[in-house]
């Protein structure tokens, strides 16, 4: 479901300017064009995952920040299926590259609070991160519990299926993509935060 009342230029420019950053020196930071901030923040373009997320890097911010200042989750220390925290919407937001099929992220309580985020992913046929390949100052992890996984790391990439998992650097560049006919189910780990 997308939010189409979030306005993400209003957003990243008051961020921005929160952070006492010129667009310039944003763009520097986040590895971007100086150009694209500007379009950004004017609302000419909506930015993709992996180009929002680079940006929001060079403010030392998550996405799942971004998009909602208030949200909340459960304490813990157990979590029911309706308690995870839904951050697909704040996904859909930017467009995400998923024209050809969809994609469910899921968070089990407060990532910042344990420095952990955990994501219970749904990659329906035909859903992928993007060709833009995602970078960011992470550890992650994953184990795939059904379909088949496609996991691009660096020059390596593998399928994997359910009982396999990987465990990466984040800052090389990496992509997923679900290479089978029905959904992709996995549950991944990251740290520090990364949505």
């Amino acid at each position: 479901m997308t939010d189409s009342t979030f306005d993400i230029g209003a957003r990243l420019l008051a961020m921005r300017k929160m952070a006492q950053l010129s667009q310039r020196q944003l763009a520097e930071r986040a590895g971007v064009p100086h150009a694209q901030i500007s379009i950004i923040e004017k609302n000419k373009s909506s930015p993709s995952i992996s180009t929002m997320r680079k940006i929001l890097s060079g403010l030392n911010m998550s996405m799942a920040d971004f998009f909602d200042v208030e949200r909340s989750a459960p304490d813990g220390p157990f979590f029911g299926p309706d308690e995870l925290l839904d951050l697909t919407s704040k996904l859909h937001v930017f467009g995400a590259p998923d024209a050809s099929g969809r994609m469910s992220f899921r968070q089990i309580g407060n990532a910042h609070r344990h420095n952990l985020q955990i994501l219970h992913e749904v990659y329906e046929e035909g859903a992928e991160t993007g060709e833009t390949r995602l970078e960011h100052f992470s550890n992650e992890g994953g184990y795939v519990i059904e379909g088949a996984l496609e996991v691009t790391v660096g020059d390596e990439v593998r399928v994997l299926y359910p009982g396999e998992s990987y465990l990466f650097d984040s800052r090389v560049p990496h992509r997923f993509r679900n290479a089978h006919d029905g959904r992709t189910v996995v549950v991944s780990a990251c740290t520090p935060p990364y949505l």
